[in-house]
């Protein structure tokens, strides 16, 4: 099996969509079209401040993306990176894709220069934790938000 893990490119829209769609689904949530059209673009975009967005590739077929970006911190000079969205497809899950695909945003975060790689997950997201434990550090944080 040959693994690529490479950027978002404008061809991989429909099989970007079909993965995202799988993130979606799996939190129990749904978008409208206008936040696909928007966050493909901004994927996309030459803006800085932009989500990032890296698929993985597995023998020519897209199984996994994830979705990042850089924002600066009131605690530091240097900008931060959030890690906002990971999803391997259910067929590939225990081959590495969560793993590479968390590499390369490490990656990333390094060459900007950015010192801190963060993300957060359900707390019954266990099978995605087993890897998280493995390839990051478990934080004593809660996670609040505004009531819509």
């Amino acid at each position: 099996m040959s693994l690529i893990v490479r950027p978002v490119l404008e061809q991989d829209k429909a099989h970007w969509r079909r993965l995202w769609t799988g993130y979606l689904t799996f939190y129990n949530s749904s978008v409208p079209d206008a936040v696909y059209e928007t966050t493909f673009a901004r994927l996309l975009s030459d803006d800085r401040r932009a989500p990032r967005g890296l698929v993985a590739e597995l023998d020519g077929t897209l199984v996994g993306l994830t979705h990042y970006f850089f924002h600066p911190h009131a605690w530091r000079v240097e900008e931060v990176c959030y890690l906002q969205d990971l999803f391997a497809d259910q067929s590939v899950r225990g081959h590495g894709i969560g793993r590479a695909l968390i590499e390369a945003v490490y990656k990333a975060a390094d060459e900007a220069g950015a010192p801190s790689v963060y993300w957060m997950t359900e707390h019954h997201n266990h099978e995605a934790r087993r890897l998280y434990d493995r390839i990051g550090t478990l934080t004593n944080f809660i996670k609040y938000q505004r009531p819509l």
